[in-house]
């Protein structure tokens, strides 16, 4: 049986979150459940994360790391092998692809390969202009009120 949410309420009362409802909604018709390759997704500070994927067999050369918008996309492409003649062939060598879909703001740092582990840092970097900031709440000196103005005429007797 599958769970379906209806984010319909959220859209028509949120206002700016509409990146936020339309992700919630792709990740609920999500019906393909594909764990290959083993990842693991960390928090490693207030705006530091880590992912460490595991890719046994994979050289540097053979792993590609995109960032598009905020999509992060691994893939990786095995060359094509002799034709040898196996008489067990349990190792999979199919072509890997995961996406991440990112937070705004948050950046790919650095990606290492050690024993088969891949490891992306990504740290979240807000601009300077988006982060609160504190306004001063200046003081107007009071005017003094005017004092009424009177119209002098000439007084002529008639």
């Amino acid at each position: 049986m599958r769970n379906t949410f209806d984010f319909t309420p959220l859209f028509r009362s949120g206002i700016g979150f509409d990146r936020m409802l339309n992700a919630l909604e792709a990740a609920s018709r999500v019906e393909t459940v594909d764990n290959w390759p083993p990842y693991d997704i960390a928090k490693k500070g207030e705006d530091d994360y880590r992912i460490t994927m595991a890719v046994a067999g994979f050289s540097q050369d053979e792993l590609d790391i995109t960032q598009e918008h905020n999509m992060l996309m691994v893939s990786g492409q095995k060359p094509a092998e002799d034709n040898a003649e196996y008489l067990h062939h349990g190792i999979a060598e199919r072509a890997l692809r995961r996406r991440f879909e990112l937070a705004d703001h948050v950046k790919v740092v650095n990606a290492s390969l050690v024993n088969g582990l891949l490891t992306i840092d990504l740290k979240r970097e807000i601009p300077e202009e988006m982060k609160p900031r504190r306004i001063e709440i200046g003081s107007v000196k009071a005017k003094p009120k005017a004092e009424a103005r009177q119209i002098e005429a000439d007084t002529q007797a008639a």
